[in-house]
């Protein structure tokens, strides 16, 4: 239990860095990169088209990682728990790197790390050759890096087994000291499998007990692949339970359990969970059982939402897009929330969907907290810090990062590729004026304007719709629902409409969904308040012209993005069932 002599424990939050090393090395190729004419330096990078057209960036993500440790130091916190997508698809040279600089961190300021598994690391259970084509080469081309000579379309090419995708084996034997194995500080760690209680815990059989080949389950008939979830006591009266929510299906039940390439991705989260993985639930039922009876206060964190995170407009966007748009795949259901509620589950974050967001169930009484803790390599690049004040009383602070040295370092690069990219002109090219930003917040949002352009609108978005409104105005959309002389009676200024059209509606609605509360610094007053009074008139809209029901469905949805759950600043307190915001 704390005591009150005891100083509030603090442990920050940092999920999908999707750390890619570009200053690393192969262990059996010569290749270091390209030479930046800036630095000087030998860089191994992902082209900036690349990056426009992912929901994550590949390379500022590396500077934005040693800010946010550089920061958690300078605040003193101790404890680092990583919810997933650690690194971009679990390549052995990636995972030395991050080795490399948390060890850094380790020995320089003492903080310990705890991981969890994401969809990225391992994207499989089993290692897996692989490779990219996108990778920058010297010429400004694109430029492959593969595991093998016989796949991958580009022309230039370099073979490293060290780009392969590790699985479970190989990233456990890495990054064992980060959470995955008993530190021997820690007061207590066990895994799902432990035969052990926290009552008669020790360090050598915990060790004992870490070892791959015990923490093996079934999936299916036959199946058999690692689990690596782990509680532990960093802290005295402080339980980190690391849920592996990764779940990997097997394709074809007639096939290999050994051949990587028959299982799914694990991508959808806990609704695979709910029906192949049963006994992580168990799991949790009895750890918080036990924490309860011991005094402890349970933290858990996976990659994965346990809470839909759409702030009530999952059927809105539904309807609008489709079910399949909009990565509805990926909203738990209901069923999660509860399952985890009623095993006793209270404080819970997650990653996986690069958002910032708040998510609350209470269940016949019991209250479950979703905290998303938003990607260092999407908009809006933060991470969050829990001060646990005491065992009913936490306080959820997010730091943006908007300043992170060094974040333009490879723009000479990217300059070369946009040269080249001009010379073969069959395509629709990135915004060169990305390379003008002047801080890191810029620059992401940067990333996600061109994201929604190149990838979102035209994979989501109906095309007649977009066809059709493209052109409008925020003035001509007023204009479809309310005639000039009503207009003129309600003393709307119709003139400052005119300042937006539908794309950038349509970005705005974007970053609520990214960033949530937070996105309205960027967003001037006025037109947060022109949304407003949008929303209020077509609510009231009864006729059946579709142009006006999707304008309708798409103010509904902004309003439910921007008006969600506490999600910058807050306090949760277990003892009332609330959340307040701060």
């Amino acid at each position: 239990m704390f005591s009150a002599q005891q100083k509030p424990v603090q442990i920050a939050f940092l999920s999908d860095i999707h750390f890619q090393d570009l200053y690393g090395s192969f262990s059996d190729n010569d290749f270091k990169g390209i030479v930046n004419p800036k630095t000087g330096k030998p860089t191994i990078l992902r082209t900036m088209d690349a990056q426009l057209h992912s929901t994550r960036i590949f390379n500022e993500n590396y500077f934005a990682f040693l800010k946010a440790l550089d920061d958690i130091a300078k605040k003193g916190i101790k404890i680092v728990a990583m919810p997933g997508d650690f690194s971009d698809d679990g390549q052995a040279y990636n995972l030395r790197g991050l080795h490399k600089i948390l060890d850094e961190y380790h020995e320089k300021f003492g903080i310990e790390f705890y991981l969890t598994t994401g969809n990225h690391d391992p994207v499989g259970p089993f290692r897996q050759e692989g490779g990219k084509d996108d990778f920058l080469g010297e010429n400004g081309n694109q430029l492959g890096i593969y595991s093998k000579e016989n796949i991958g379309k580009t022309d230039h090419k370099i073979i490293t087994r060290d780009i392969a995708e590790s699985g479970y084996l190989e990233i456990l034997d890495e990054l064992k000291d980060f959470g995955f194995y008993p530190k021997k500080q820690d007061l207590f760690w066990s895994t799902p499998f432990t035969p052990y209680s926290s009552k008669d815990y020790s360090y050598e059989k915990a060790l004992q007990n870490a070892a791959y080949t015990k923490r093996m389950y079934n999936v299916a008939q036959n199946f058999s692949v690692p689990d690596l979830s782990y509680v532990t006591e960093p802290l005295k009266g402080v339980w980190l339970m690391a849920i592996d929510g990764n779940t990997y299906i097997p394709r074809n039940l007639n096939g290999s359990s050994k051949d990587p390439e028959n299982y799914k991705g694990a991508s959808i989260g806990y609704n695979n969970v709910l029906t192949h993985k049963k006994h992580l639930i168990d799991w949790v039922k009895r750890t918080m059982a036990e924490a309860k009876k011991n005094g402890k206060t349970v933290i858990a964190f996976t990659h994965y939402p346990m809470i839909d995170f759409n702030d009530g407009a999952t059927q809105e966007i539904k309807s609008l897009l489709g079910e399949k748009k909009w990565q509805m795949e990926r909203v738990p259901d209901e069923e999660v929330a509860k399952v985890f509620a009623e095993a006793g589950l209270q404080i819970h974050f997650a990653g996986h969907m690069h958002i910032n967001d708040t998510g609350i169930r209470t269940i016949n009484g019991k209250m479950l907290v979703n905290i998303q803790v938003p990607s260092l390599a999407a908009y809006i690049p933060a991470y969050k810090i829990l001060t646990i004040h005491s065992p009913d009383l936490m306080e959820i602070h997010t730091e943006v990062l908007n300043d992170v040295p060094r974040f333009n370092e490879l723009f000479p690069l990217y300059e070369k590729e946009y040269n080249t990219l001009q010379e073969s002109a069959d395509r629709t090219i990135w915004n060169k004026d990305i390379l003008k930003s002047v801080s890191y917040h810029d620059f992401m949002l940067f990333h996600l304007k061109e994201l929604v352009r190149l990838r979102m609108i035209p994979d989501d978005w109906p095309k007649d719709f977009i066809e059709r409104t493209r052109n409008f105005s925020g003035k001509d959309i007023l204009l479809l629902i309310q005639n000039n002389e009503d207009l003129k009676k309600s003393e709307i200024d119709t003139e400052a409409f005119r300042q937006w059209k539908t794309e950038d509606l349509l970005l705005d609605l974007y970053k609520f969904q990214s960033a949530d509360e937070l996105a309205k610094k960027d967003m001037s007053r006025e037109r947060l308040q022109q949304y407003k009074i949008l929303e209020k008139i077509f609510s009231i809209y009864k006729g059946q012209n579709p142009l006006l029901i999707n304008f309708k469905k798409i103010f509904k949805i902004m309003s439910l993005l921007s008006s969600g759950d506490p999600a910058d600043h807050f306090e949760i307190n277990l003892k009332k069932n609330a959340v307040i915001r701060l």
